[in-house]
């Protein structure tokens, strides 16, 4: 983590990342840099894609995407964190953007869903200039179509960019090309273009609240999301229970 606004009481330690344990409205404006999101999952994949483990660590602002996240700061460090998820993150910047005239980019998804989008901030946030991009659907873009991409987002000059690709390929498309791209703050967000379009409903807030925003998403989508919460949940746990008795382990060593 980069970003010269933080200080030790805004972050915490988390099985080798350094996440932001401040408040969401913090996020809302003159942040600058690259704000990504780390969750259970993502920390298991970006275990064995050194690539993504990178881009997720050279982010400057790395935000609790997860309740896993948020047991692992309290448990590995005593420390009561907000989860703030992708969708979090996004409704606080577009609410400052509103207020100010400013102006955002999303690039990733589909047209339609890009055009869903446009709709929806025409009338909950008319004050929001946006700029849509529609990449090709494929796992790596030629030197051409990543110059195409680049140039459009520049063109358009937005105060954010929004990326929606899936991750972890959103995360090192972002990490690789940021030198390029001339923009303030970037931010990899993934599902959060579905959520707003309404293609993909989100959780509701009883399930939020209770921690379970999870479970009404794998039995919508448990095709795509079981590996999620069937493999990488309990490989997450795993991973958290030995850091803690590791630590244990230590402790007492050094004790004696």
């Amino acid at each position: 983590m980069n970003n010269e606004i933080m200080n030790r009481e805004q972050t915490v330690s988390v099985l080798g990342y350094t996440v932001y344990a401040g408040s969401r409205d913090y996020l809302a404006d003159g942040v600058t840099g690259v704000v990504a999101t780390l969750n259970p999952h993502s920390y298991v994949i970006a275990r064995r894609d050194m690539r993504f483990q990178k881009a997720l660590k050279a982010a400057d602002i790395l935000i609790p995407d997860g309740t896993g996240i948020q047991l692992a700061a309290k448990v590995l460090e005593g420390r009561r964190i907000e989860k703030i998820a992708g969708s979090d993150l996004h409704e606080v910047i577009i609410t400052t953007l509103d207020k100010r005239g400013g102006s955002c980019f999303y690039l990733g998804s589909s047209d339609a869903t890009l055009l869903k989008i446009r709709e929806r901030l025409a009338r909950e946030h008319p004050g929001v200039r946006v700029g849509l991009f529609s990449p090709p659907y494929r796992e790596k873009f030629s030197d051409e179509e990543n110059e195409a991409l680049i140039r459009a987002v520049n063109e358009f000059s937005p105060d954010v960019l929004f990326v929606g690709m899936t991750a972890p390929k959103q995360e090192k498309w972002v990490h690789e090309h940021r030198g390029a791209l001339k923009v303030p703050l970037v931010c990899p967000v993934g599902a959060v273009f579905d959520f707003y379009a309404g293609t993909v409903k989100r959780s509701g807030q009883f399930w939020i609240r209770m921690g379970l925003e999870w479970l009404p998403r794998l039995l919508r989508e448990p095709g795509r999301l079981w590996r999620r919460n069937f493999i990488s949940t309990p490989l997450f746990l795993f991973f958290l229970l030995g850091e803690k008795l590791g630590r244990i382990t230590t402790k007492s060593g050094t004790t004696v």
